[in-house]
């Protein structure tokens, strides 16, 4: 098994990109591989100069498709459930992209407990150690977030307490005044 995937690997070093005919001149035709079918297409002709066709010399062995580089066949998880049919022995998992972050973290726990290989992540210790630490930083900066607002809170109503003290001395001055006049509106009532 392993000879066979050096060989894939090796002939995937030598193997050209195949693209369509005239990609690289015309921005509408995308890279991707289409065979020719022109009547004077020198690309289907197969002239020197003109790139490569795709044939079956350029395939890696048969017993080796849809291997991993490991040598495990993938298989695509997206629940904890799906870790019950996977046979450690010759198939690996890889955890699909829309898996949320609690979720995968929850997966990676129970495949490193059953000992079932994560293609895509390399270091499990690693990969848990950075969520832990990342999520430490999420709620320290949550709560640093929740303090300024409740100080700006605080600032706010101190603010607004002033504005009213003041007011209240403005209501008093007023209040002054009127009692004043209504004092000496009293005295000249009394005079009469």
């Amino acid at each position: 098994m392993n000879e066979l995937l050096n060989k894939r690997k090796n002939l995937k070093k030598k193997k050209p990109h195949f693209v369509m005919q005239d990609s690289h001149k015309k921005k509408r035709i995308k890279d991707r591989w289409r065979r020719p079918t022109g009547i004077d297409s020198k690309l289907r002709l197969r002239l020197k100069g003109y790139g490569s066709n795709v044939e079956p010399g350029w395939g890696s062995p048969k017993n080796v498709y849809g291997l991993h580089n490991s040598g495990l066949e993938q298989i695509n998880v997206s629940s904890i459930g799906d870790l019950g049919k996977v046979n450690k022995d010759k198939q690996g998992i890889i955890i699909a992209g829309p898996v949320g972050m609690r979720k995968r973290i929850e997966i990676v726990k129970k495949a490193k407990e059953i000992g079932i290989k994560i293609l895509n992540i390399k270091d499990v210790g690693k990969f848990l150690a950075q969520v832990i630490e990342n999520i430490k930083k999420k709620k320290e900066e949550k709560e640093r977030r929740k303090k300024e607002k409740e100080q700006k809170k605080e600032k706010e109503q101190k603010k607004e307490k002033k504005k009213d003290e003041l007011a209240e001395k403005v209501m008093t001055e007023e209040e002054k005044v009127a009692a004043e006049k209504a004092e000496k509106d009293k005295m000249l009532t009394k005079k009469e």
